[in-house]
């Protein structure tokens, strides 16, 4: 007699909600580590799963330059979050098992303060009067949303580019926050062709006749600047071996007449990634946060490996190999000075044509690399460690 194996039932839909807490107010300001002061800061977050009794199994998730809160799920207006096949019930950080924490980060310009936000010292937006940050800063606003939300103690943070910088951080200056960090497709320190890339994007805002020294109204932006700088950085997010899997040589339309228009496909598509950005993202926000960026350098700190020495954190270091912007060898830095402090990390290079934003797509071995961190113990008992 055969036995009939049921299937399980399927998931219900993750359904998600945007919230804000302002987390800093005049009476308690957000100091910042250039000593300037931010007197109201609202963070806008999501969350996925449910926090558990003792509030231990919390995942913070952090964004990388364009992303928000919206990381999983689908929200009420349709749209799936921007690592929704990362993130769920039964997906490698299952929210059947772990408390999960999205957050739009400071600077921002989807819910969190930045520099399109209103100075209420001046009842006027900030443009580029807001300060200049510091990725600690990033991460002194994370620890107080997680304050806010009931959490003192992450069993991990995970972040891709951008947010494996943040990660990373997190891990240095506050390990006694934190068991885990993953960094993915990241690095410690830009190289002068990285510099260089946002360079030429922030001038392509700045340039714009429209950018009007910052202070550009709502419906008349430096669109122009805007979806250049985009168009660029776009070809970086992609390996040569993408663009030419995509779009070969391939013409848009055939039989069009040979100009300086849209002539090939791969020009269609960086058109339309330039033109689809206008519609998310901010031109002073696209400044900000690349300048965070260039200069981060936590190494550089004589002290920077104090703290998690003494209270080791596990680390996961990931990259692709077909990644040129953040290549392998900024990863394997980052692994040599970890190993240096005799810190526990792991390390692996993906194979994934798709480039830099392989970290965000479905790539079988780096999800199942990504499953089976989560599924293992510390590999530094973490009540030894403290």
């Amino acid at each position: 007699m055969v036995e009939r194996v049921q299937s399980a039932a399927p998931r219900p839909p993750l359904t998600t909600e945007t919230r804000d807490a302002m987390l800093f107010t005049p009476d308690a300001p957000l100091v910042l580590a250039s000593g300037e002061v931010l007197e109201e800061v609202t963070v806008a977050y999501e969350t996925y799963g449910t926090l558990n009794a003792d509030a231990s199994n919390a995942v913070y998730i952090c964004h990388a330059l364009t992303g928000d809160a919206h990381a999983a799920g689908t929200n009420a207006a349709g749209a799936v979050g921007w690592w929704d096949n990362m993130i769920g019930p039964g997906k490698p950080i299952d929210t059947d098992r772990w408390f999960v924490v999205s957050s739009n980060l400071l600077g921002g310009c989807t819910g969190t303060t930045g520099p399109r936000s209103v100075n209420p010292s001046t009842g006027e937006r900030y443009g580029l009067d807001f300060p200049l940050l510091d990725m600690a800063d990033f991460v002194t606003v994370h620890l107080a949303l997680g304050r806010f939300l009931g959490v003192e103690h992450w069993s991990a943070v995970v972040g891709g580019s951008l947010g494996g910088m943040q990660a990373l951080e997190w891990a240095l200056r506050h390990p006694d926050t934190v068991d885990r960090a993953a960094v993915i497709a990241a690095s410690s320190r830009l190289t002068a062709q990285n510099i260089g890339f946002s360079a030429v994007g922030r001038q392509a805002i700045m340039r714009d006749a429209r950018f009007a020294g910052g202070q550009f109204p709502e419906s008349q932006g430096p669109d122009t600047g805007l979806s250049t700088a985009r168009m660029m950085a776009h070809i970086t997010y992609l390996s040569e071996g993408a663009f030419e899997q995509k779009f070969g040589r391939d013409v848009q339309y055939p039989g069009q007449a040979r100009g300086f228009g849209v002539d090939f496909a791969v020009e269609s598509y960086l058109e339309h990634q330039g033109s689809k950005f206008l519609t998310r993202f901010d031109a002073l926000s696209y400044l900000y946060l690349t300048r965070v960026m260039d200069y981060f350098d936590p190494f550089a700190r004589t002290d920077a490996l104090k703290a998690v020495t003494a209270d080791p954190v596990n680390f996961l270091v990931l990259s692709f190999d077909s990644d040129w912007r953040f290549s392998t060898e900024h990863s394997r830095r980052i692994v040599r000075r970890l190993e240096q402090a005799e810190l526990p990390v792991s390390f692996r290079e993906i194979a994934s044509v798709w480039g830099h934003d392989s970290f965000l797509l479905e790539v079988p071995e780096y999800h199942d690399t990504m499953r089976a961190w989560f599924e293992r113990e510390p590999l530094v008992p973490q009540e030894e460690a403290r």
